[in-house]
Formats: structure tokens, C-alpha cells, sequence
């Protein structure tokens, strides 16, 4: 038996992120069990070290020479190596923002870590996952980690009806999903990596079957859901209004980042010869995304339940770069992904804040915050006007990389009824500012006036704090120095062979921006 050879063909090397991740989880639950709650808040901090290791090590595995591993079940392209760091860095935010939120809850911080980190790996090793059974097992570590996360405070009833409708549409996604996937398998002659499949499906002439175009809507099910795209959208209000506020900032970051990843590589590898089906189905879906979450979040009265619809509509902002379809189409939309995770994160930060000194998330309670608390209000504002666009911020330049992207495209009606949309949104994020920053004392909300002033030396503040600035920061400044992250989506998608040979069999091509919009 040929031992080296056996080892060049599994390129074990190529999961070391993963490997540190899923090492630092066996040492938090070791800790853990050892010491009990009195070293909780150090698991905190040795669960961030952790995760800084792997993303250290997902920057010295860029361009690998060799990213094929396990016989080809995993890709360690650069795409991927961008959508794990995506995962692993809103995985260490959400971890900052959580350590004061568990601990006032009641519950153990430990077991809250370990299946967060079992949500990481799940969406890590599904963002190179190219082999059918990788893909389904690391899409249900994710989402059985995600359900338990979600009922993870068990004496609120909200959070145990919120993982209950989770896990409920959950399953019927899975089982529409694998579903699909068992099609794909019969018809490429059974074949499960993902590049075999859509060279057995060429080769039986099955390329306009019915069971083709079946499996393709029913993989997209799949992937809508996990991406909170309409109509798959029906878990998001209720899950983001029940759950740990920690717990939907990692979902609506890390969970998306995964399902855009498989996305990507599934469409393009596997559908090549229906491109032009998938692109509509993704069209609907972005249209009704952006229409349904913009529209309706104008009639929300919770903070979460309006980042959940503005959570929606934000999805089908990437979708554009998706449809496009191009090189300029994949950069802008792993670009907003980047800048999204920082902005994004940062609001519910703030939310977090806001809810553990005043126990409530309305909107009308935030009327007249700044007279009591410039930094939140501060932090909150930005990340607000960030996610509607409003320039120099990230959102801004993020937007106007995907409709400059889908304008070249030839996506003119689906860009205009997304700047359409994103006035729409600006209204409902703006409204939120007001009514912190330009009421009058004497208007201000019986919350604010009652509210506590903080004391950042109580122990699990400090992380919190680390977590406000360092998003706040990364919001204000990504938008004005964007060209070093573009560098880096531009790199991704130049860098992985899978996006290149599915675009040189798409659109005609368009150049790649270089430089910051005008």
C-alpha cells in the first residue's frame, strides 16, 4: 500500500483551521468539566484565542498549491478560505457579545461555547465542502448546533417557541434538500462529488431532464432557507424575536455566509447546464427578498424583528452579485459580505446592550437615548445607516459594488428595483436614529429615563465593549479604505478555478472594479 500516496490524496493539511477550532472545543468543554463556572468567563477568552489561531491559519493557507483534500470531498480554494474567515471572525463577535448576556441569563457559558464552535465547524467545513455527504452532514452540524442555540434559555418561552418553529421548518428544508441531492445522485449515475455529478449528468444526456430541474428547485429550497430568502423566509421574524440576541447576530452572519458559500459552489459546479433556470429562480427570490423584507420592516415595532425583514432584504441585495454571474458579480457579493459582517454585528452589539440594562427591545423605548448614552446611540446609528447605505459608510460602497456589478450585467430592471428598495430601507433605519438622536428630554421613553448609567468594570462588559468599538471602527473606516477588501474578494474569485470556468460558459465578460466607486 502506498502510504504517501494515500496522504497526498487526503491533504489532511488542508483542515487546520478546522482542526484548531474543533481542538480549542475539546479544550473549553475539558475546562470546563475541571474547573465548573468559577473560570467560565477565561473558557470565553480561550475559545476567542482559539478561533484568532484559525483564521491566522486560514491567511497562510491563501493560494494553496494543492487545495484538493479527501479524495476530493474538500476544496481549499480561496473562496472558501474567505467565507470560513467570515464564519470564524462573526463566530469571535458573537462570543464577546455573549459572555455578560449567558452569564445575566442564568445559563452556562461553557455549553453555550462548545455548540456555538459546533455551529463554526459545521459552517466552515460546508464552505468547502464539494462532495454530497460533506455537504449534508456539515449543513446539519450547523443546523442542529443553530436549533439548540436557539432554545439555548430554556426558561423563556419565546426562545423554546422560537427553536420550535426553527426546528420544524428546518427539517423540512433538510429533507427538501436531500431530496435534491438524491436526484443529482441517481441521474450523474452515482456519483457524489460534486464536479463527477456534472460530468455523469453530461455524459446521460440528462442536462433538460425533469428530474434535472426538479433537483434544481429543490436544492434551492434548501439554500433559501438557510440564507432567510422569500418565500423561505418564515422562521426568520419569529427566531430573531425569540432567540439570544447573540445567538441571531451569528445566524444572520455566519449561517448566511455558509449557505451563500454552498450556493456558489454547488450552482456552478453541479448546474452548469441550466444556468440560465437557476439565475431565474434566483431572480424571483431576490425580488420577493428585497420587496418583502424592506416593505414590511416598515411596520415593525421590535428592534429584532426589524433587523429580521432588514436580514431578508439584505439577502436579496447579494443575490445580485450571484445572478450577474460574473467575475465583478462573485467579487461585489463576497465583498458585501465582508463589510456586512462588521456592520451588522455591530448593531446587534448595541441591541445587546441596550436589552441588558433595560430588559426590552421596542423601538419607541430607544426615543431620546442619546441624552443618556452617546456611545451606544453612536454605535447603533452608524451600523443603522451603514446597512441602508448611506455614504462614506461600508453599506454604501458595498451596494454600489453590486449594482455596478449587475448593471454590467445586464440587470437593469433587478438593480433599479434595488435602489428603489434601499430608499425604502433608509426610511425605517433612519427612523430608528431619530427617534434616539433628535428627541427632546421631555419626549424621552419612560425607559430612558429610568436608565441605569453603566459601569464598564462589572466583569463580561469589558469583552462587550471590545466588540462595540472594534465593529464600529470596521464599519466607519471599511467603507473609506474599501479597496483593500476588494483586493481581497477580487483575489478570492480570481483565485478558484470553479467561479473562473463557470464564468468563462456565462456572460460575457466584464471588467473587475479596481478601485474604489466614485
Amino acid at each position: 500500500m502506498d502510504f504517501a500516496n494515500i496522504a497526498s490524496q487526503l491533504n489532511a493539511g488542508t483542515i487546520l483551521p478546522e482542526g484548531i477550532v474543533l481542538f480549542t472545543l475539546l479544550s473549553v468543554v475539558i475546562v470546563d468539566l475541571i474547573t465548573g463556572r468559577q473560570s467560565s468567563r477565561w473558557i470565553g477568552y480561550l475559545a476567542i484565542g482559539g478561533l484568532l489561531t484559525a483564521i491566522a491559519a486560514l491567511y497562510f493557507q491563501w493560494d494553496a498549491t494543492n487545495p484538493i483534500a479527501f479524495l476530493g470531498a474538500f476544496n481549499n480554494d480561496d473562496l472558501s478560505i474567505v467565507f470560513r474567515g467570515i464564519i470564524a471572525l462573526s463566530s469571535v463577535i458573537t462570543i464577546l457579545m455573549s459572555i455578560r448576556y449567558v452569564e445575566q441569563s442564568g445559563t452556562a457559558l461553557a455549553e453555550f461555547i462548545a455548540i456555538l464552535m459546533t455551529a463554526t465547524l459545521g459552517g466552515m467545513f460546508l464552505s468547502g465542502a464539494s462532495e454530497l455527504v460533506m455537504i449534508f452532514i456539515s449543513l446539519e452540524a450547523l443546523s442542529i448546533s443553530s436549533y439548540l442555540l436557539t432554545g439555548y434559555t430554556k426558561r423563556d418561552p419565546r426562545s423554546n417557541e422560537a427553536a420550535l418553529k426553527y426546528l420544524l421548518i428546518g427539517a423540512s428544508s433538510t429533507a427538501v434538500f436531500l431530496y435534491g441531492a438524491s436526484l443529482l445522485y441517481g441521474l450523474s449515475g452515482g456519483e457524489t462529488e460534486l464536479s463527477a455529478i456534472a460530468n455523469g449528468i453530461q455524459a446521460a444526456n440528462a442536462g433538460q431532464s425533469l428530474a434535472l430541474v426538479m433537483s434544481l428547485v429543490f436544492v434551492i429550497a434548501g439554500i433559501g432557507f438557510k440564507i432567510s430568502a422569500a418565500p423561505f423566509h418564515q422562521w426568520t421574524p419569529d427566531v430573531y424575536e425569540g432567540a439570544p440576541t447573540p445567538v441571531i447576530a451569528f445566524l444572520s452572519v455566519g449561517s448566511k455566509a455558509a449557505g451563500f458559500a454552498l450556493a456558489i459552489r454547488l450552482l456552478t459546479t453541479v448546474f452548469p447546464l441550466v444556468v440560465e433556470e437557476w439565475k431565474f429562480v434566483f431572480t424571483a427570490l431576490a425580488v420577493l427578498s428585497l420587496i418583502l423584507g424592506n416593505v414590511v420592516a416598515l411596520a415593525q415595532t421590535s428592534m429584532k424583528r426589524m433587523l429580521a425583514y432588514s436580514s431578508i432584504a439584505q439577502a436579496g441585495f447579494v443575490m445580485i452579485g450571484m445572478i450577474a454571474g460574473t467575475e465583478a458579480g462573485y467579487a461585489s457579493m463576497v465583498f458585501y459580505l465582508l463589510v456586512y459582517l462588521f456592520m451588522n454585528l455591530c448593531g446587534f452589539t448595541c441591541v445587546i446592550l441596550f436589552s441588558l440594562r433595560t430588559g426590552t427591545d421596542q423601538i419607541a423605548d430607544y426615543s431620546g437615548l442619546y441624552q443618556k448614552d452617546p456611545l451606544l446611540t453612536l454605535g447603533l446609528s452608524l451600523s443603522l445607516l451603514s446597512l441602508g447605505g448611506i455614504p462614506p459608510l461600508a453599506g454604501f460602497f458595498g451596494k454600489i459594488y453590486l449594482f455596478w456589478a449587475g448593471w454590467q450585467a445586464g440587470l437593469y430592471g433587478l438593480v433599479l428595483l434595488g435602489l428603489v428598495t434601499s430608499v425604502v430601507s433608509i426610511y425605517y433605519y433612519i427612523r430608528v436614529v431619530k427617534m434616539m438622536v433628535v428627541k427632546e428630554p421631555q419626549e424621552m421613553s419612560e425607559v430612558i429615563q429610568n436608565y441605569p448609567a453603566i459601569n464598564w468594570s462589572l466583569p463580561g462588559l469589558r469583552p462587550l465593549q471590545v466588540g462595540l468599538v472594534t465593529t464600529l471602527i470596521a464599519t466607519t473606516i471599511a467603507g473609506i479604505l474599501s479597496n483593500p477588501l476588494f483586493a481581497l474578494a477580487n483575489a478570492s474569485v480570481a483565485n478558484t478555478p470553479i467561479l473562473q470556468t463557470a464564468i468563462s460558459h456565462s456572460t460575457p465578460q466584464v471588467s473587475v472594479i479596481t478601485e474604489k466607486a466614485p
